[in-house]
């Protein structure tokens, strides 16, 4: 059976905390699927420009898809879907900047 999605490991390392008596939390590891290649979009992001460093850039990108693909699957959850139009919206300016010459772009 062939793989609809891509499948992807996420870790999130809690490296530093504002305050120096604070506990550092033990690494969030999790596995997701997205219907686009992240590292891609990562890419596309970095090159736009828009961002102040590659890192910020990967945040928006790896944080927009997850959010975007979890309204997706949840088609059932009506707080979720009342994301959606906003979403959808967010989604085609961002790709219609990136086609005007303007910075990234998100599928």
């Amino acid at each position: 059976m062939a793989v609809r999605e891509h499948r992807y490991r996420i870790t999130v390392e809690h490296l530093a905390a504002p305050r120096a008596d604070a506990t550092l939390h033990p690494p969030l590891v999790f596995e997701d699927g997205n219907h686009d290649d992240l590292f891609r979009i990562v890419g596309l992001q970095r090159a736009g420009g828009r961002f102040a460093s590659d890192d910020e850039a990967a945040a928006f990108a790896v944080g927009l898809k997850l959010l975007s693909e979890a309204v997706l699957r949840n088609r059932d959850d009506a707080l979720l879907q009342s994301l959606k139009p906003a979403l959808g919206d967010f989604i085609r300016r961002l790709k219609a900047a990136a086609g005007s010459g303007g910075p990234g772009a998100v599928d």
